[in-house]
């Protein structure tokens, strides 16, 4: 009996874990990344391009004298082409598997603090557009969808060794 009460607690504790996630938009879309990637968020800055670089790698930029790769996740991630407008656009600084990296996003929302419970994996219609392994999960936040992405899937191998060698 006491085995299966621990039981149930444990099980009601990881339904009530929570994550916290840092939301931001693309378009119309509300993503969100766990908030433990985040290293930093900035406002745009001057992106130096790298010739010979994959389509979706915008440059580098210096951040307090760290050259960090930036990838348009709007690219990336194959949405809508739109325009990189320098004063709108936002870079959130991650940290995936050791390597710093910025992502342009249209805007950083909030801060979100989500059950794990309430995460649903993707049905097949949310990821339309999107190859499933970048995504880990979707979240019903209200009026919209919240797609939740893992960073660590991303990148494949080998444009992590590409970036790596920028």
């Amino acid at each position: 009996m006491t085995e299966t009460l621990e039981t149930l607690a444990a099980e009601n504790t990881v339904k009530d874990r929570m994550m916290q996630l840092v939301g931001f938009t693309i378009d119309a879309e509300q993503f969100g990344v766990n908030i433990l990637m985040v290293q930093e968020i900035i406002r745009s800055t001057p992106i130096t391009s790298v010739p010979n670089a994959p389509v979706f790698v915008e440059g580098v930029i210096n951040l307090r004298g760290n050259i960090i790769p930036v990838i348009d996740l709007r690219r990336r991630l194959h949405l809508k082409p739109g325009e990189i407008d320098p004063d709108e656009t936002w870079i959130i600084i991650l940290d995936i598997e050791g390597k710093i990296t910025g992502f342009i996003v249209d805007s950083v929302t909030e801060v979100l603090k989500i059950q794990e419970s309430r995460i649903e994996p993707p049905p097949d219609i949310i990821v339309a557009g999107l190859e499933s392994q970048y995504i880990q999960g979707v979240c019903d936040i209200g009026e919209k969808l919240l797609i939740i992405l893992d960073f660590n899937r991303i990148l494949l191998v080998e444009e992590l060794q590409s970036l790596k060698s920028m």
